[in-house]
C-alpha cells in the first residue's frame, strides 16, 4: 500500500517508519526542510531505542522516503495520515489549528478518493472538523478515519509492531475494509483491531492516558500517605497489584508523571468534558496533586537541609521525564532543579540521553555532567529523578566517598532503604520509611 504521513514528530516518524517495514510504501511529509534534510541522511532528530535502524533499513530498500512537498506524494497515496502536533492553547485545550491546515491543504488538492486518517491526538468532534475543512475545498469522495497511537516512549517500535490493540474509528466500511488491511501484519496471532464511531475512537485516546495517569497519581498519594502511617507504598503495590481487576502496571510511586501524552492529555480531556457539560472532576484533582508531586524531591531536601540552601550542593542523576528517551517536556526534573536553585542550591547533573534537550531549558541553573559519578564530587546530597537503568546498580563505595555527605534522595525508589542503612547512607525514598 502507499501512504502519505503528514509530520515527523514522534508519532510520525515511529508511525510511518513501522508501516514501511511490513513492506509499504511510505513518503514521510513535514514543512521543516532542516528536519528533512537530517533524515534524508540517516539523522534522528529524536532518541527511540531501535528507530534509526529502522529508518536506515527502510530508505535503503526505497520503502521510506521524506519531503516537505505533500502535493508531490498525494495524488499515489491510499492513506493520507495526519500526526501533526495538537499542543495545548491558553486553556489546557487541544490546539487544533495545524491538523485544520492540513486537512484545508488536502481538499484544495484532492483529486481522487482518499482516506484521511487522524494519528495526532485530537479531542472529540475533530474528525467533523476535518471533514468539513476538506469538503468546503472539494467534492470529490473521501473518509474520515480516527487511528490514535498508544506508543510509549521507550519502546515505541515494539508497541506498533506488536500492538495490545489498534483501534479505528470509521463512518464506511469502504474505508474500514482499507484499515484492517493496512494492519493485518500486527496481528496474525489475534484481531487486535477494534472498530468503532469516529467519535468514540477519539475519546477512547484521551480515556486511556487519563486512566493511566489517574493510576499514577492515585499511587502518589497512597505513598504520600505511607509516609505519614508508617506503611511501605511497595508493600501496598504489591498488595493491589495482584488482583487482577487492579493489575500490576502503572502502580509505582515517585515524583509525578511528566512528557507530552499525560499532562497535555488530562487537561485536555477535562476541557473536553467542560465543553459538553459534564465535568471530569478526578482529572482536575490528578493535575492538581501531580502538580504537587513534581516537588516532593525537592520538599523533603527542604526538610533535611532547612529552607535556605545557599551554599550547598546537589548532584541530579536523570533529567528526561522518563527512561530510554531524550524527553524534556513536562519532566519533573525541571521543577526540582528550578526549585532548589531558587532557595541558592548549586546543582550538578547528568542524564544518559538527554543533556542536549535540557540545556536550552535548564541554562545556567546547572552544571552538565558527561558521566554520572562526576557530578557527585564535593556534594551534599544525591538526587534521583529518572530511573534510568544504569542508575539501578551503581558502585556505592564510589557515590560514598564523592559525597560530601552519604545522603540520597530517591525520586524513584530504586533501592531498598534497609539495604541503604546497611550502607551507612542516610536514604530518602517516595512512601517508604
Amino acid at each position: 500500500m502507499k501512504l502519505t504521513v503528514i509530520g515527523t514528530g514522534y508519532v510520525g516518524l515511529v508511525t510511518g517508519t513501522c508501516l514501511a517495514e511490513t513492506g509499504n510504501h511510505v513518503v514521510c511529509v513535514d514543512t521543516d526542510a532542516r528536519k528533512v534534510e537530517m533524515l534524508r541522511k540517516g539523522l534522528v532528530p529524536i532518541y527511540e531505542p531501535g528507530l534509526k535502524e529502522i529508518i536506515e533499513r527502510n530508505v535503503s530498500k526505497g520503502r521510506l522516503e521524506f519531503t516537505t512537498d505533500l502535493l508531490s506524494c498525494m495524488d499515489d497515496s491510499e492513506v493520507l495520515m495526519i500526526a501533526v502536533g495538537t499542543p495545548p492553547g491558553e486553556d489546557g485545550s487541544a490546539d487544533l489549528s495545524y491538523v485544520l491546515q492540513v486537512a484545508e491543504q488536502i481538499g484544495r488538492n484532492l483529486k481522487s478518493y482518499k482516506i484521511i486518517v487522524n494519528k495526532s491526538t485530537v479531542p472529540v468532534g475533530s474528525g467533523d472538523l476535518v471533514r468539513e475543512t476538506i469538503r468546503k475545498h472539494t467534492s470529490i469522495d473521501f473518509d474520515v478515519v480516527s487511528n490514535p497511537e498508544f506508543l510509549k516512549e521507550g519502546d515505541a517500535i515494539n508497541d506498533f509492531l506488536k500492538p495490545d490493540r489498534i483501534v479505528i474509528g470509521v463512518s464506511s466500511a469502504r474505508a474500514e475494509e482499507v484499515m484492517r488491511k493496512l494492519y493485518a501484519p500486527f496481528h496474525r496471532t489475534g484481531h487486535r483491531v477494534i472498530s468503532m464511531d469516529v467519535r468514540s475512537a477519539e475519546l477512547t485516546k484521551y480515556a486511556a492516558n487519563a486512566m493511566l495517569a489517574t493510576k499514577i497519581t492515585f499511587m502518589n498519594e497512597i505513598a504520600n500517605l505511607c509516609e505519614e502511617c508508617g506503611a511501605d507504598v511497595n508493600h501496598v503495590r504489591f498488595g493491589i497489584g495482584s488482583d487482577k481487576r487492579i493489575g500490576p502496571h502503572f502502580l509505582f510511586a515517585g515524583i509525578g508523571y511528566g512528557g507530552s501524552c499525560f499532562p497535555k492529555d488530562v487537561q485536555a480531556l477535562s476541557r473536553i468534558g467542560e465543553r459538553f457539560k459534564s465535568p471530569l472532576k478526578i482529572l482536575h484533582a490528578v493535575h492538581e496533586v501531580n502538580d504537587h508531586q513534581r516537588l516532593r524531591l525537592a520538599e523533603k531536601v527542604v526538610k533535611r537541609f532547612g529552607e535556605d540552601l545557599t551554599g550547598l550542593k546537589f548532584a541530579v542523576w536523570g533529567l528526561s521525564f522518563k527512561p530510554r528517551t531524550d524527553d524534556m517536556r513536562e519532566a519533573p526534573s525541571i521543577y526540582i532543579i528550578e526549585e532548589l536553585h531558587e532557595r541558592g542550591a548549586r546543582l550538578e547533573v547528568y542524564d544518559p540521553q538527554a543533556m542536549e534537550n535540557a540545556r536550552p531549558i535548564l541554562g545556567d541553573k546547572v552544571h552538565f555532567h558527561d558521566d554520572n559519578y562526576s557530578c557527585l564530587n564535593g556534594a551534599d546530597a544525591l538526587l534521583i529523578c529518572t530511573e534510568w537503568q544504569e542508575f539501578r546498580e551503581p558502585d556505592f563505595a564510589v557515590i560514598k566517598s564523592q559525597l560530601r555527605r552519604p545522603i540520597i534522595f530517591d525520586g524513584r525508589n530504586l533501592f531498598e532503604p534497609a539495604n541503604m542503612r546497611e550502607l551507612g547512607f542516610e536514604y530518602f525514598g517516595i512512601g517508604r520509611q
